[in-house]
């Protein structure tokens, strides 16, 4: 004689199964403050659009790093030297195979608030008396030298240097540097600092043929091969919709 099995039990094993496919469903990427603006607000709208939960961890790297080996699906860099950097950190982690460049920003010269010193490119920076500060780590590993470099012109070279008042690790704590150090004059970085900090500096673009262009990647981890959403959350970001809100970001292809 066959037992029934009573209903309430048949309930408890759904609910069971859902609760496990919701857990499942729960997309994790991490990466660098500079892209992160662009991701949160895409990932926001593609939770709502799948019926999700995406959350995105940014930010310098030895925040989330350890946390990220354990859990991430998703990485993006704010540079090609810097996703290198994460495959070598990950150990075998970030399938090399899925490392995709999606957007490029240019380097830009954020001025205090009115432009005080009438900066008007790079070569401004170079001249005595500047304070000028940089982010020596992070995706701008070299920025400063290249852009300045590219002149062929070792005098630039020199001049821009021995301006340099501060060598900042990365550009989340450059931005706190710039607004505790009051009399740095300029802030070598990307346009989107100023895009997302329109109240602490006003941007001068570099000259054409000194402008440095840098790309934010994207790659799945061993695990995120697994989940379904990561795929097509790297879709999402190569939408449409995606180079739309990357593009007022600062952002292009």
């Amino acid at each position: 004689m066959h037992k029934r099995i009573p209903s309430f039990a048949l309930l408890f094993v759904s609910l069971v199964l859902s609760i496990g496919v919701a857990q499942a469903e729960t997309l994790k990427i991490y990466g660098p403050g500079g892209p992160a603006p662009a991701v949160k607000e895409l990932a926001s709208a593609f939770a709502k659009e799948k019926g999700i939960e995406v959350i995105v961890t940014a930010g310098p790297t030895p925040g989330w790093l350890e946390q990220a080996k354990n859990d991430a699906h998703l990485i993006f860099s704010g540079s090609e030297n810097m996703m290198s950097s994460f495959i070598a950190a990950f150990t075998g982690q970030i399938d090399e195979k899925t490392v995709e460049p999606l957007y490029l920003r240019p380097s830009a010269i954020l001025v205090r608030k009115g432009n005080p010193k009438s900066i008007k490119g790079l070569r401004d920076l170079a001249k005595p008396g500047m304070k000028i500060m940089v982010t020596e780590g992070a995706g701008q590993v070299g920025m400063w030298e290249d852009a300045a470099g590219r002149s062929g012109e070792i005098d630039l070279l020199k001049g821009f240097r021995s301006n340099i008042v501060a060598f900042a690790p990365n550009s989340g704590l450059a931005r706190k540097r710039w607004i505790e150090q009051a009399d740095i004059d300029a802030w070598l970085i990307w346009t989107h600092w100023q895009i997302n900090n329109r109240d602490i500096a006003d941007m001068v673009p570099v000259e054409p043929e000194l402008t440095i262009w840098r790309a934010t990647d994207i790659a799945m981890t061993t695990r995120g091969r697994e989940l379904k959403a990561a795929a097509e959350f790297i879709d999402y970001l190569k939408s449409a919709q995606g180079e739309e809100v990357f593009k007022r970001q600062g952002w292009t292809r």
